[in-house]
Parts: structure tokens; sequence; C-alpha cells
């Protein structure tokens, strides 16, 4: 686990060592336990660590393997979870290893299996290999697109890095960076609450390599530089090999992936604990790993204060769960004065900006749980993979067509109105809030309205046999990645701890994928995953209304934090810019808590938090 940066250059000169390591300066909270640094030619990398596997020298970074026209080098920000059986594998193959680090197994896997080693990984990664002798350079991302790893490309280079910061502080220190916003993108930021789907970031000159894509850049890739390839992308529909299953037979395969999930995401050289919510799927973790044996499990709780008459702590459930398995248990109670203090670091701890209130929350937490341990299981991707979210029963009723299929405008429509925070007329829609220059380019580079036409898109992909499946699709792949797990790794990482989500665990996510819509609806959503926890864990913490990580005073702006708001929105950065219209942020101001998006959202603090994290990097 790590953070990561490099240069690749195409113009014949010598990759900006300078440059490199000015990446891995912002990136050095991401990997407290080491540094490393490499370069030759027209490459270079750089590399900041946080050892959990191999803690010896031998695990450093970047790492070598062979010599002369045989050398490659890596780096490599993640953790692969099979990386013994792969070891043993590879040595029966005939490779020779000099440490025992998952670092290496993915050298080995790539000597042995080129491109296709990626096919062999399980877990959560980023990696760049470069072979020196031939210039070929190598990208891979995880299937769910739980490491990141962001692009730019100007003046014949490719820089990459584990974080967006990274790569504006590289482009501030020589100006090679175009930090206008990307129209398209600020449509989506504004759509999607703060989502915006790979490749696109909300600066035009810095893109992310997508989720499950491998990209290679070589000599007589065509006129792009490079080719990327898809590696994975699960089916949503029916397996006919499973047409007899019964509703048991999927709630008994779903748990036995689901242990093999938590289990695969034990491997490690230090302790391992969770972050505990209280929730079905943190509990169900922790009821999963005593059965497996795990005794003085380390437990970790947040909770704020109250603030516009909602509460901020599901501490009662969490202490359920903690005293049924004995865990090590740490709650953490924030005051709102400390919540304020902390927005600081946190918007500072975002490669993008991300409106979700569970991100100061996740910041907050990961600060205390990283004094005591280093790596934690978290329940995030449940609710996107089995269904647990208000806007799929109404997906269930988009009616099918003869012959199969659904009507795909009918779908849009469903998930539009219960997703959406704006549409492009009316009461606080795009055209009200965003001034004329900024949406002429939406309009020019976009469309009408790029959101809808992206979902419509989405929707329609073959693969997918119902509307609730088409959205689950959606989700995992795009809304889950840019939004949830991009959290959990940015507030993680941020304080030099690794967060491990097993309900992303690629085999289970194919299992869900197939799991019959009605299943997963079941019991007002998650029915799968509700029935597999009645076995295991007390029933209180299921047969209860849904709960969300509570960051109230995210919700109800009030003293400090809307004070933070309205400074950035009134200052110059922000009337040069000139992204809103001055009447619609006046009317925000005015009545910063009259009015919140359907998902619960502060519209004031959509827009706000654009500017503060604009303005906390040094984006002009």
């Amino acid at each position: 686990m790590c953070g990561l940066s490099g240069e690749l250059r195409f113009d014949g000169a010598a990759a900006d060592a300078g440059a490199v390591r000015c990446m891995s300066e912002v990136l050095a909270p991401r990997g407290p336990d080491g540094e490393g640094e490499w370069a030759r030619g027209p490459v270079a990398f750089a590399h900041r660590r946080l050892a959990i596997i191999d803690l010896s020298e031998a695990g450093a970074q970047p790492m070598l393997d062979g010599e002369g026209a045989d050398e490659l080098v890596a780096v490599f920000n993640g953790c692969i979870y099979n990386y013994p059986q792969l070891r043993e594998e590879l040595a029966a193959k005939g490779h020779r290893f000099r440490s025992t680090s998952d670092t290496e197994v993915i050298l080995k896997a790539y000597r042995q299996w080129r491109d296709d080693f990626v096919d062999h990984l399980v877990g959560m990664f980023a990696v760049v290999l470069h072979e020196p002798a031939t210039g070929r350079v190598v990208m891979a991302r995880d299937r769910l697109g739980i490491k990141p790893l962001y692009l730019a490309e100007s003046r014949g280079a490719v820089r990459f890095a584990s974080s967006l910061p990274a790569l504006v502080a590289a482009g501030r220190r020589d100006g090679t960076l175009d930090t206008s916003i990307d129209p398209v993108a600020l449509h989506h930021y504004l759509t999607w609450h703060a989502v915006v789907p790979a490749p696109r970031t909300v600066l035009r000159g810095v893109r992310k390599l997508p989720p499950a894509t491998v990209r290679v850049y070589e000599p007589g890739c065509g006129p792009d530089g490079f080719r990327d390839r898809v590696y994975w992308q699960p089916t949503y529909e029916r397996d006919p090999a499973k047409a007899g299953w019964s509703a048991r037979d999927w709630e008994d395969a779903v748990e036995e992936a689901l242990r093999t999930a938590v289990r695969r995401r034990l491997v490690a050289d230090v302790p391992v604990g969770v972050l505990l919510s209280g929730g079905l799927d943190s509990s169900l973790i922790v009821g999963l790993l005593a059965e497996e044996g795990q005794t003085g499990l380390a437990t970790f709780s947040i909770g704020f204060d109250a603030a516009g008459g909602r509460e901020g702590d599901e501490f009662q459930y969490s202490d359920i769960i903690a005293a049924r398995y004995g865990t090590d248990h740490h709650k953490i109670a924030v005051d709102s004065p400390s919540l304020v203090d902390a927005l600081g670091h946190t918007v500072g701890a975002m490669s993008e900006p991300m409106v979700s209130h569970d991100v100061v929350a996740f910041d907050l937490l990961c600060q205390q749980v990283a004094k005591e341990i280093r790596v934690v299981q978290s329940g995030q991707g449940a609710d996107e993979v089995f269904a647990g979210y208000h806007w799929y029963p109404p997906m269930a009723q988009v009616p099918g067509r003869p012959g199969g299929g659904f009507d795909v405008d009918a779908a849009t429509d469903a998930y539009a109105r219960a997703f959406f925070d704006r549409g492009p007329e009316g009461p606080g829609g795009m055209a009200w809030l965003v001034s004329d220059g900024a949406l002429q380019g939406m309009l020019a580079e976009g469309g009408p309205d790029a959101s809808r036409a992206f979902l419509a898109a989405h929707l329609g992909r073959p693969g997918a046999a119902t509307a609730v499946d088409a959205a689950l699709r959606l989700d995992t792949e795009v809304m889950l990645v840019d939004d949830p797990v991009k959290r959990v790794d940015n507030t993680s990482m941020a304080w030099g701890l690794e967060a491990r989500v097993p309900f992303l665990d690629q085999d289970l996510v194919t299992l869900a994928a197939q799991v019959p819509p009605e299943l997963k609806l079941a019991d007002g959503g998650k029915g799968v995953l509700k029935a597999i926890g009645r076995r295991t864990i007390p029933t209180e913490v299921i047969d209860r209304p849904k709960g969300y990580f509570p960051v109230p005073a995210l919700t109800h702006l009030e003293g400090g934090v809307l004070d933070l708001v309205r400074d950035a929105l009134a200052s110059d950065a922000a009337r040069d810019r000139g992204l809103f219209r001055p009447e619609a942020l006046a009317e925000l101001l005015d009545a910063p808590n009259a009015e919140l998006t359907p998902l619960k959202g502060n519209r004031l603090w959509q827009v706000g938090l654009l500017e503060l994290w604009l303005q906390t990097h040094g984006v002009r």
C-alpha cells in the first residue's frame, strides 16, 4: 500500500525526475514507512511505502527484477490477497524470489503471462511496469477501481500519480498542466453529488485510468500512443446453470463467497481491524471474522453532535456488536468545533471534490484508527452490489419488453427522478445555477444534458437482464468507484491506513450480479445479505431503519461550516472563476438549509465544497 508517481516521455527527452519527486512529496502521507526513486532516460518512477506485507527492505519500491535486456521495474499501490498462492504457482514454473512481497509476485506474474497477468490477481491495485530495454510501459487498475491512478498528458509526456493533487503540484512547478474546469465533468459533479466517471476528472488536463483496464504504451500503439483492454466485466443476467436454485441456494452461495472475501483480506504481516458503523454490512464482517476464529478484534466507531434535529451517532448499534463478539472496541466522539477544524485536512485529503457527508467522518475516524492499527476492513459497497438503496425498487417497476430487455427510456426516467441532484431547467436546475460561460461549455461539449445521456447509454448497454440489473451495474462500475470507494481510499491513506473492502471482492461481485433482483430487493433491500445476517449477527442491527454515516453539520449548514462556505464563494478566486450565477449563490446563502437534494445532500455545500477544494489545492 502506498503512493506511486512517475513520468513517461515520448519526445526523446529524459524524464523530469524533479517533477516526479515533487509528486512523491505530495503523496508522502500515503506511505510513511519509506520512499524510493528510479530514473533512466525517458522514464522515472517514485514510490511512498506503507509496509503491510514483507516489512523488510526487500519489499521496498520501485522494485527491479532481472538484468540487462531482461530487466523489469515496477511501482505498485494496493494488496494482492492471493499472492501466497500465486507465489507457489510461479515458483513451480521456475521463477525465483528474493522477497516475500506481493510486489515481486506481480513482477513474476507479468514475466509469466505478460499483459494477462491481471487476470491472475485477486486484490486491489494500481500498478505500473516498465521494460527499459524495449521502452514498453504497462499500467493496470483493479476490477472495482479501489486503487486510483490519475494521468496527465502534455508536451510529449505522460505523468501518473495516486492522487490528482500530486499532478497539480507538478504542473504548477513547470506550468504544463491544464487546470481549467472540464464542463462535462462539472455537469456530472452537479448532477450526481460530485461523481465524475472515469476517464474524466473535474480538471480538463487530468484523466484517470478506468477500473478493470490494462493500458500499454509502446511503439505502434496508434494515434493515442497507447491501447487499452478492459479485462473484467461481469454480466448482470441469469446463469442458466443456476436456473433451479432456490432462495436458500443463493444465500448459501453468497455467504460462502463473502466468507472467502473476508478471509482473503486478513492476509498481512500486521494486525487487521474493522471499521464498525453498527449497520448490517460492517457488523456482518465482524461476525464472520469471529466465526473464522478471530479474537480480540479491534473495532472502531465514530459519532458527532446532533444538528438540525438529526442524530449524529449510531453507537447503540455498534455497542451491540462489540459486546456480542468481545471486540477491542474504540468509540470516537467528535464535537462540532472539532468537525469544523478538521474540514481543512479533509478537503486537502480529497483527490477530487467529494460532497458526501461521510468523507469528513471517515477522515476523522481514520486519523484515530491509524494511531492503533495499520489495516482495517470496511463495509463499503454492499448497498450497490446487493440493492440497498431506495432507487432500486422503482427500477423494478420499469416494464420489460417482449423477447427480453426493458424500456431504457423509462429506466432512465426512473433512475433520474430518484438519483439526480438537479435537472437542466427549473428552480435549482443547471441553467439557474451555472454561469452562462460554463453552461455554454457544457452544451458545446456534452449536449443538452450530458449526465442524462451518459446514464441512458450505460443503462442501455447489453448484458443487463432488467432495469434493476442495469442500475446495479451502473452503480457498481461508476457511482461506487467515484464516491464511497474513493472516499475510503483518500481518507484512510491520508493517515497511512490501509482499508480493505470485502464486499468488492471480484468473485463475490460476479456472483451477486447473477442473483435474481427480487431476492436482492426483498426485506426492504439487501434481502440476501439480511438473510445471511440473521444466521450470524444480532437481529437488532438488521431490523432497524437504514442508517447512513451521519454528519449532521454538513447537511444543516450553520456556524463555522457555513462561514467557511460563505468565505470561499465570496473570494476573488471564486469570482474570477465565474462558475456559478451570483444571484443563485446569493439565494443559496440566504437560505442555506431551505432545500436538500433527493439524496438529502445540502445544495449549498455542493457548490461551496467545489470552490473550497479548488482553492485548497491551488487551482486557479
